[in-house]
């Protein structure tokens, strides 16, 4: 069983609920970082909490939802060290992790229902980055590019 941080904003707020249920069921921890009810807020918020939850240790993954799930994933990978993938079907979900080290689940909770969300969420924590060599090269690049622009940034 593993930490997993868990946020949304309140497009995903009734999703992010019924996975939260079901990950403690499961033996789960889970880190709830919010939102916590249906009064609209801002997806970055949560998606940048998150992120920071997962890059800091607090949580080994993460799973952020929202109405789309492309705004939160596209403000979770701002941080360095985040690897979120959009998923919405299976297959993605645990290739994302087993082939690329994804670290954060990201879901529409206007895309999917909860059974669908709860097969994802299964097949993302049973998931092992897989360490072959064409994953780590690949991976190697990735984490080229962030630091190149991260670097550019300081100066």
């Amino acid at each position: 069983m593993i930490k997993v941080a868990i946020g949304a904003d309140h497009a995903g707020f009734e999703l992010k609920e019924r996975v939260k249920a079901r990950l403690q069921q499961w033996g789960h921890e889970v880190l709830d970082l919010g939102t916590h009810g249906s009064k609209p807020v801002d997806y970055p918020d949560y998606a940048e909490t998150v992120g920071l939850a997962v890059r800091d240790g607090k949580a080994e993954r993460g799973i952020m939802v929202c109405g789309s799930g492309v705004g939160a994933s596209v403000a979770a990978n701002k941080i360095p060290g985040v690897r979120a993938g959009l998923c919405h079907d299976h297959y993605s979900a645990h290739q994302g992790v087993e082939h690329d080290d994804m670290n954060v689940l990201v879901m529409g909770g206007r895309v999917i229902g909860e059974s669908v969300a709860l097969e994802l969420v299964d097949a993302f924590l049973s998931a092992e980055y897989t360490r072959e060599d064409r994953h780590q090269r690949r991976l190697k690049k990735v984490l080229a590019i962030e630091k190149r622009y991260l670097s550019k940034e300081t100066k």
